[in-house]
């Protein structure tokens, strides 16, 4: 299988990354593709960048990443960047072109995280990867009652107003945290279990007013709180590297 490794570095280490790639002096080309690129438009921009077009088959699925993707192509390196964040412009370079993932990378943008379960929650705001404001706690919201009958039914409207209750208190504390950063805010991350998360923003009237800002995915949190913050912004910093080797014999 020609793709020989897929590999996911922090910030640091991305620029670690492009820093050996902007000093590599072999032909080359870049390629800047933007979120969600359609097949067909990745397939006709990569064939402008040669020697690309051979790898299709084995990059296409990553072309059109929900970040969009960044293809730097010839010798040494031949490898797709999967950016933390969505990229802005799309564009074909010749050489190694590091510079605008390199400035994507080396901006301290605003991030708004939300971290979310049935009776836990954070929220926190970063300037970069420094936490600027914060918001940890718990809230009681009963399990689901395993029995049927008209207690059950009870019960689980028991659970729903606990639910509100617990998703509006969330809800005022995003507020507090987030308004006063709303204009300078680049991204929004939440993470927690998708269906809770899914409640809450039907709830949440507030963080309608970020949906435009929302990165293209959910975070794996199982515990919110102050350590999984931390955590949490490390891996919104993360990009994917996938490493491509011709076949013997190409």
């Amino acid at each position: 299988m020609p793709v020989t490794g897929e590999e996911r570095l922090k910030r640091r280490h991305l620029l670690d990354l492009l820093g050996e790639i902007k000093a590599a002096d072999g032909e080359a080309g870049s390629l800047y593709l933007l979120p969600d690129c359609p097949s067909d438009e990745a397939a006709g921009l990569a064939a402008r960048v040669p020697g690309l077009a051979e790898a299709l088959p084995d990059l296409a699925g990553f072309l059109s990443a929900p970040t969009g993707a960044v293809v730097f192509w010839g010798e040494p390196y031949r490898l797709v960047v999967l950016p933390p964040f969505p990229v802005k412009e799309k564009a074909i370079f010749g050489g190694y072109t590091v510079e605008p993932l390199r400035l994507m990378l080396e901006t301290e943008s605003t991030i708004g995280i939300v971290l979310l379960r049935l009776g836990a929650y954070a929220v926190g705001v970063f300037d970069g990867e420094k936490l600027v404001s914060s918001k940890v706690g718990t809230g009681l919201v009963h399990a689901r009652h395993r029995q049927g009958g008209s207690s059950a039914a009870r019960f689980r409207r028991h659970r729903e107003k606990q639910a509100e209750s617990f998703f509006s208190r969330v809800c005022g504390h995003m507020r507090e945290h987030f308004e006063s950063h709303l204009r300078e805010m680049d991204y929004m991350v939440y993470g927690g279990e998708k269906f809770t998360l899914a409640a809450f923003q039907k709830e949440c009237a507030f963080s309608g007013r970020l949906a435009q800002r929302v990165l293209p995915y959910r975070l794996d949190i199982r515990h919110p709180g102050q350590a999984t913050l931390a955590a949490a912004i490390r891996q919104v910093w993360t990009g994917r590297v996938i490493r491509w080797q011709p076949p013997t014999g190409f």
